[in-house]
C-alpha cells in the first residue's frame, strides 16, 4: 500500500510540474510605445486581465490618469469600470464597488442612461458576490428601468440574466426561470453576444439543480458549440465545467472528471487563472471525500496559483476547503495550521484592508461631502436667484393680467350700471308717459267732456231754476275734481322735472291738519262722515309744511273718499320718541286688498272710484311717499279688506317741542 502511495505521489508530482510549463510567469513586457490612447489601454487591460492581472491593473490605472489629464469623462467611466472587474477577479469588492459607484456617476452627469446601466448591473453582481441577494435585485431592477426607458433591448436581456442568477443563488428555481425565459424572447431579436452564452450556462444550472439533466445537457452544451473562439474561451471553460456538473450530479462522475480536466487544459492553456481556479476546486469537488489524495492534490494547486496571482478571496475559499479535508483525515495539526491561516488572512483582507478603505473613504467621504455642500450651495444659491426671478416674472405678469382683468371687470361693470340705470329710467319713463297719458285720456278728459255737457244742460231754456241749480252744483263738483287732479299732475310733473325741493322748519302740525279737516269737511258732511282729529298743539315736527299740507290733505281726502255713508276718520299723532312722531289717518272704510298693498304708493298703482264713485288719479299716495321720505320720513299702510285703512306717517320730531 505505501509503495502505491509513493507511485501516485511521483505521478502527480511529475503532473503538476508539466502543468506548470505551460504557464508563462513573468509580466508581460511594458510596451516601447508612449503615446498609448484610452481605448488601446482598455484593449491591454482585457487582455491581460485574466492571466497577468498585475500588468492589467498596471495599464487600467495608467488609463485612467490619462482621462483624467484629458477630461475624457467616457474613458475614464469606462476605465473604472475595468478597474471594478479586476477587483472582482481578486475579491476586492467595496473598491469595485466605489469604481462602479463612481462610473455610474460620470455616466448619470452625462445622461447616459445605457453606461449607467451598466454599471448598475456590477454593481448588482457585486452584491449578489457578498450574498446579499435584496441588494442586487434592487440594482438589476434599476438596470432593467434605465434600459427600458431607453428601449435598449440588450441591457434589458442582461439586467433579466442578472436576476435570474440572483434567484438561482436563492434557490428559487422557477422564479428564475421566468427571467431567464424572457431574456431568452430577447436574446432571440439580437445579434449573438457573450449575454447568450451566460444564458445558455444559467439555464444549465437551473435545470441540473431541478433534476431534468437532458435539458441542463442540451442548454449547456449549445453554449459550448457556440463559444469554442479564442475570443470566448473563457465562458467557454465555464461552460465545460458546468457540464461536468450536470454529469456529476446525473451520477457520471467519470465523464465529470474527464470534461473537468479538459477544462483545466484549456484554462491554462490560454493563461485565465479565473477559470483555472474555478476547475481546479471544481476538481477537488468531484474527486472529494471517495479519492483525498486527488482532492489535496487539486486543492494544492489552487492554493498556489491563488497565492501567485494574490487572489485573497479566493485563497481563503481554499484554506478553508483545506482545513475540512484534514480534519476529514483526522490530520488535525494540518486542520489547524489551514485554519490559522485561513483567519490570518480573513483578518488582514476583511478586517485590517478594511480599516484602511474605511479611513481613506471617511477621507474621500469628507472631501466630496465639502465639494458637495459647495455645489450645493451654488446651485441652491443660483436655483434660488432663477426662482425669485421666475416669482418676479411671474408676479408682474399676474399682476398685470389681474389691473387688464380689473380694469375690464370695473369697465364692464361700470357699463352694466349705467345700463341698468338707464334702463331703469327708460321703465320709469316709460310709466310716467303711460301714467300722464292715462290721466289724461281718462281722469282729465272725462271731467272737462262732463263739463261740456252741462254748459249744454245749462243752456237748455226747459230746464226749472232748481234743475238748473243742481246742474250747476255738479259742474262745480266736477270742475274742482278737474282742478284738483290738474295741480297733482303739475305738481308731480314739477317733482320729475326739478326733483323734490324741501324746504324743513319747525312748525305745529296742529294747524295744518285742522285747515285741512276745515277743508274737506264739506265733502265730508256729504257723507255724513265724522273726522275725529285728536292732534294737539304741544306737537313741533321738523320738516317741509307744504310737503306735510299736502300729504294730510292727499291721506284725509282718500280717506273721506273710500269710506261709506257714516264712516269715521281719526287723525292722531303721538311722540314715539326724542326724535320721531308717529301720525295716523284711520278710517272705516271699505279696505284695501292684500294684491293692492304692495303697489299702493308706485305710479303704476291703479286708482279706483270712492264709495260715491268719486274720481281719483293714484299720483297722490306715490307724491305722499316721495315727500315724505324726502324729508326723511317714512310712510306705511295697514289695511284689511272692509275693515278700513290706517296709513301711518313717521316724521322727524322738532328738539323744541
Amino acid at each position: 500500500m505505501l509503495f502505491y502511495r509513493l507511485i501516485l505521489f511521483f505521478t502527480l508530482l511529475t503532473q503538476t510540474l508539466l502543468s506548470y510549463c505551460w504557464r508563462n510567469d513573468q509580466h508581460p513586457e511594458r510596451s516601447a510605445k508612449k503615446n498609448f490612447t484610452v481605448s488601446e489601454y482598455e484593449a491591454l487591460v482585457k487582455q491581460y486581465r485574466y492571466n497577468k492581472p498585475d500588468s492589467a491593473l498596471y495599464y487600467a490605472e495608467k488609463a485612467i490618469a490619462l482621462a483624467e489629464r484629458e477630461k475624457d469623462s467616457v474613458g475614464l467611466a469606462t476605465m473604472l469600470n475595468q478597474l471594478g472587474m479586476i477587483g472582482d477577479n481578486f475579491g476586492k469588492f467595496e473598491e469595485s464597488r466605489q469604481n462602479y459607484l463612481r462610473a455610474a456617476a460620470i455616466y448619470r452627469a452625462l445622461r447616459s442612461k445605457k453606461g449607467e446601466a451598466t454599471e448598475t448591473v456590477r454593481l448588482g453582481v457585486v452584491e449578489l458576490r457578498k450574498g446579499n441577494y435584496d441588494e442586487a435585485i434592487g440594482y438589476f431592477l434599476k438596470a432593467m428601468e434605465l434600459s427600458e426607458q431607453i428601449n435598449d433591448r440588450a441591457g434589458i436581456m442582461e439586467a433579466n440574466i442578472t436576476l435570474g442568477e440572483v434567484y438561482i443563488a436563492r434557490k428559487q428555481y422557477d422564479t428564475a426561470l421566468r427571467y431567464l425565459k424572457s431574456a431568452e424572447k430577447l436574446d432571440k431579436t439580437l445579434p449573438f453576444s457573450s449575454l447568450s452564452l451566460n444564458l445558455c450556462s444559467n439555464f444549465g444550472i437551473v435545470y441540473r439543480e431541478k433534476g431534468d439533466f437532458k435539458l441542463a445537457k442540451a442548454y449547456i452544451q449549445k453554449g459550448i458549440n457556440l463559444s469554442n473562439k479564442p475570443q470566448l474561451w473563457g465562458l467557454h471553460i465555464t461552460l465545460i465545467n458546468n457540464l461536468a456538473s450536470v454529469y456529476a450530479k446525473a451520477g457520471f462522475r467519470e465523464k465529470s472528471i474527464s470534461l473537468q480536466k479538459t477544462a483545466l487544459e484549456k484554462s491554462r492553456e490560454i493563461q485565465n487563472y479565473i477559470r483555472e481556479l474555478q476547475t481546479l476546486t471544481t476538481l477537488a469537488d468531484t474527486y472529494g471525500n471517495d479519492n483525498i489524495d486527488y482532492c489535496l492534490f487539486y486543492l494544492k494547486q489552487a492554493l498556489a496559483l491563488a497565492e501567485e496571482k494574490g487572489a485573497i478571496k479566493q485563497k481563503i475559499d481554499i484554506l478553508q476547503r483545506l482545513g475540512d479535508v484534514y480534519k476529514y483525515l483526522k490530520n488535525y495539526k494540518e486542520a489547524l495550521k489551514m485554519k490559522e491561516q485561513e483567519h490570518a488572512l480573513a483578518d488582514s483582507f476583511f478586517y485590517r484592508d478594511m480599516s484602511k478603505q474605511i479611513a481613506n473613504l471617511q477621507s474621500e467621504y469628507e472631501l466630496n461631502k465639502s465639494k458637495a455642500r459647495v455645489q450645493e450651495l451654488k446651485y441652491e444659491n443660483n436655483r434660488q436667484a432663477l426662482e425669485r426671478k421666475i416669482i418676479l416674472f411671474i408676479t408682474a405678469g399676474i399682476a398685470i393680467l389681474l389691473l387688464v382683468v380689473a380694469f375690464h371687470y370695473f369697465r364692464t361693470k361700470e357699463l352694466n350700471r349705467l345700463l341698468n340705470r338707464a334702463n331703469a329710467e327708460l321703465k320709469d319713463s316709460n310709466t310716467v308717459k303711460d301714467k300722464l297719458f292715462s290721466i289724461l285720456a281718462h281722469d282729465l278728459r272725462q271731467p272737462i267732456a262732463s263739463v261740456i255737457n252741462f254748459l249744454y244742460i245749462i243752456d237748455d231754456d226747459s230746464l226749472t231754476p232748481d234743475e238748473k241749480h243742481d246742474v250747476i252744483n255738479k259742474l262745480i263738483v266736477n270742475s274742482n275734481a278737474s282742478l284738483d287732479t290738474l295741480n297733482q299732475l303739475l305738481k308731480w310733473g314739477e317733482m320729475q322735472i326739478k326733483g323734490v325741493v324741501i324746504n324743513p322748519v319747525v312748525f305745529c302740525p296742529k294747524e295744518i291738519i285742522e285747515r285741512n279737516v276745515n277743508l274737506l269737511s264739506a265733502a265730508a258732511d256729504s257723507k255724513s262722515i265724522h273726522i275725529d282729529n285728536t292732534v294737539t298743539d304741544t306737537i313741533r315736527i321738523y320738516c317741509d309744511a307744504d310737503h306735510f299740507d299736502f300729504t294730510i290733505r292727499n291721506l284725509l281726502s282718500n280717506a273721506i273718499k273710500f269710506t261709506p255713508n257714516g264712516g269715521r276718520v281719526f287723525i292722531t299723532a303721538e311722540r314715539k320718541s326724542e326724535t320721531t312722531v308717529k301720525f295716523s289717518v284711520k278710517d272705516t272704510g271699505v279696505g284695501i286688498s292684500n294684491d293692492r298693498l304692495d303697489s299702493i304708493f308706485k305710479i303704476n298703482n291703479i286708482s279706483t272710484q270712492g264709495t260715491n264713485n268719486e274720481k281719483g288719479t293714484s299720483l297722490g299716495l306715490a307724491m305722499c311717499k316721495e315727500f315724505i321720505e324726502a324729508n326723511n320720513g317714512t310712510i306705511e299702510v295697514v289695511s284689511e279688506k272692509n275693515r278700513g285703512s290706517e296709513f301711518i306717517l313717521y316724521i322727524k320730531a322738532s328738539s323744541e317741542g
